[in-house]
């Protein structure tokens, strides 16, 4: 069974965030350290902050968006006791 997975990492350089998802995770955080990524490669070096997992795409790209929306992010900052 295929499982997508919903990721937000965090720059070790400057603290920005990305949020995106994808089949395997640890493949992808190597492609946005190694600058495959126009936006990450500018913040390079990234670790994963935080993760969840999907049976499908599109259910995770529900998920996805609402992360990256306003309020996404502010769930997220209270989810890891940042506010």
């Amino acid at each position: 069974m295929e499982t997508i997975t919903v990721y937000v990492l965090l720059s070790e350089r400057d603290g920005a965030r990305y949020t995106g998802m994808c089949r395997d995770l640890p493949r992808r955080l190597k492609d946005h350290n190694s600058g495959k990524n126009r936006y990450t490669k500018g913040h390079i070096p990234w670790r994963v902050l935080y993760t969840e997992t999907y049976p499908d795409w599109s259910t995770a790209r529900v998920r996805e968006k609402y992360l990256k929306s306003a309020s996404g992010r502010a769930w997220l900052s209270r989810h890891l006791g940042e506010g």
